[in-house]
């Protein structure tokens, strides 16, 4: 019998990740970074196609990651204490998914080995969302492809 090793994310909880374990967490599909809202009545989280105006949508990672939550003070800074109620991160997050006792969807990059394979999987919002340069009110660009 051979010993095989399990991915540090299935064997070290989450607020034991090293710096650098914590981030390749993320996938970059960039939907944590797109205007959402609550329903006051169902309490569901409703995305809109508005990012944020650090988010670059090409890459789908923010253009100033380290000052973001000083350059943008509604910027939740994902940690595992944020994770008490992840609610409002989406269902393929992958840090949402841990705090919750699920796995990594089968796409997620540390998974494939492929930085683009949630580009491939149509998880990523490159290509399907705006800025709010456009002035565009984001109640008016709600979305349901966000799962």
């Amino acid at each position: 019998m051979t010993d095989v090793a399990l991915p540090f994310w299935e064997i070290i909880p989450l607020t034991e990740l090293s710096a650098e374990q914590w981030e390749t967490l993320c996938d970059g599909c960039g939907k944590c970074c797109l205007e959402k809202f609550e329903d006051e009545e169902t309490g569901k989280i409703v995305y809109s196609r508005v990012a944020c105006a650090l988010l670059d949508l090409k890459t789908c990672r923010c253009r100033h990651y380290a000052e973001r939550s000083q350059l943008m003070p509604d910027c939740v800074t994902i940690v595992p204490q944020v994770l008490a109620w992840p609610k409002w991160l989406p269902e393929t997050c992958a840090y949402r998914r841990l705090a919750e006792g699920r796995p990594l969807p089968r796409w997620h990059p540390l998974i494939t080995g492929d930085p683009n394979s949630v580009v491939q999987a149509g998880q990523s919002v490159r290509g399907r969302v705006i800025g709010p340069e456009t002035g565009e009110d984001p109640l008016m660009n709600l979305i349901d492809w966000i799962q």
